[in-house]
């Protein structure tokens, strides 16, 4: 089940965030809670950062983010992460199968999002869930513990019509 995230959820989303499993393929470096309370406000003003729980806990989030205007019918995906004790049990694609649902009931016809070239588990998944390779960004994500950058994939999927 998905719903949007709230204040009560920070401390669930900042564990999950920086588990060192999981920190390593989302846009932040690791820091404190403090600094990352910062972002988690950003992120709940955006009215588009969801919770996924199962068992009443939480074991993922996402944030949706859609384009304006001719663009409309696109949305992208992001700031996309599973609870490691919830992974590898389907979790991920329960929510993103809920995702994609809501989005098709809004009217979306396009999903797209961004993986790290050096996340195999992450192109792997996607690509089973129907989503392509259209572009590289050469060098667009560095981490601040490693010296090279690295290139990031745009991955979309086209969706059925509503």
């Amino acid at each position: 089940m998905q719903r949007l995230a709230n204040r009560d959820d920070l401390h669930s989303v900042y564990a999950i965030y920086m588990d060192e499993t999981v920190v390593r393929f989302l846009g932040y470096d690791p820091m404190p809670l403090e600094q990352f309370s910062l972002i988690f406000d950003e992120l709940l003003r955006s009215k588009a950062f969801f919770v996924h729980l199962s068992q009443e806990e939480i074991a993922g989030f996402y944030r949706i983010s859609r384009y304006p205007g001719r663009a409309a019918h696109v949305a992208q995906l992001g700031t996309l992460a599973v609870a490691p004790h919830f992974q590898g049990k389907g979790v991920a694609q329960a929510m993103l199968a809920e995702a994609i649902q809501t989005l098709e009931a809004m009217g979306v016809r396009r999903v797209e999002l961004i993986v790290e070239a050096d996340n195999s588990r992450g192109l792997a998944f996607y690509q089973r869930l129907g989503f392509e390779i259209e572009g590289r960004l050469r060098q667009f994500y560095k981490r601040s513990d490693e010296q090279e950058y690295i290139d990031d994939f745009i991955m979309a999927k086209l969706l059925e019509e509503v």
